[in-house]
């Protein structure tokens, strides 16, 4: 995972994906769902909905809890977030604009999460449920270890 990059890039990019795929749904992208979405994509970390809320305050804000909870919930409708179950965080789609199921890595030392896709583990996880006569609702794999950057850290030290 690298992470020497521009994050204004992709709050710019997540928030054009946002406006369109909201107005293409006729649903309404307001100021508190963009400010969500624009502190959800400020790092590559997974992000607490207290914490969206404390960030809220300090700009001014005065939302409650239930608020950021919606605000989350239509995100996520939308596919613009996802919720990390493990962490009880909220990340930032990489591409919204495409149904698909992901999985995500998790670095347990820098907490920061990557998206992915895997065709062929979906197949698997697919056909394991279709053999067992299983429906799947929703489906969210995460896989929690170390990235290579913080590896690369504990190898040097």
């Amino acid at each position: 995972m690298t992470h020497s990059h521009d994050h204004n890039v992709c709050i710019e990019d997540a928030i054009a994906k946002a406006e369109k795929i909201c107005t293409e749904r006729g649903t309404r992208f307001t100021k508190l769902r963009r400010q969500i979405l624009e502190m959800v994509w400020q790092g590559h970390s997974a992000v607490k909905a207290y914490d969206l809320l404390d960030e809220l305050a300090k700009q001014g804000g005065s939302a409650k809890p239930p608020t950021v909870y919606r605000a989350l919930d239509f995100l996520m409708e939308e596919g613009l977030v996802h919720k990390i179950e493990s962490l009880n965080a909220y990340v930032g789609c990489i591409h919204p604009e495409d149904a698909h199921i992901s999985q995500f890595l998790i670095c347990d030392k820098c907490e920061t999460v990557q998206e992915m896709s895997s065709p062929a583990l979906d197949s698997a996880v697919l056909g394991a449920a279709k053999s067992s006569n299983f429906t799947i609702d929703r489906q969210t794999l995460e896989l929690h270890g170390v990235c290579s950057n913080c590896r690369g850290s504990q190898e040097a030290a």
